[in-house]
């Protein structure tokens, strides 16, 4: 899963007015990698607890929580 530095930069210039760098942009895109992988393994987990092959939103819902 990759997140491009154009949509993540587009993402931050919406919150702000500010300029912002493309290491910013690089940065924001490899948190959110991270962040999103930790929670597709809870919704998968959660899946699998409910004895279902198919991964719901509810269970990324779930894994939110």
């Amino acid at each position: 899963m990759e997140f491009s530095n154009a949509k993540m930069k587009s993402l931050l210039k919406t919150q702000t007015d500010k300029r912002v760098s493309e290491e910013a942009a690089e940065e924001l895109g490899e948190i959110l990698e991270t962040f999103a992988g930790d929670v597709a393994e809870e919704a998968l987990a959660i899946t699998e607890e409910n004895g279902r092959k198919t991964l719901k939103p509810k269970d990324i819902r779930e894994a939110l929580k």
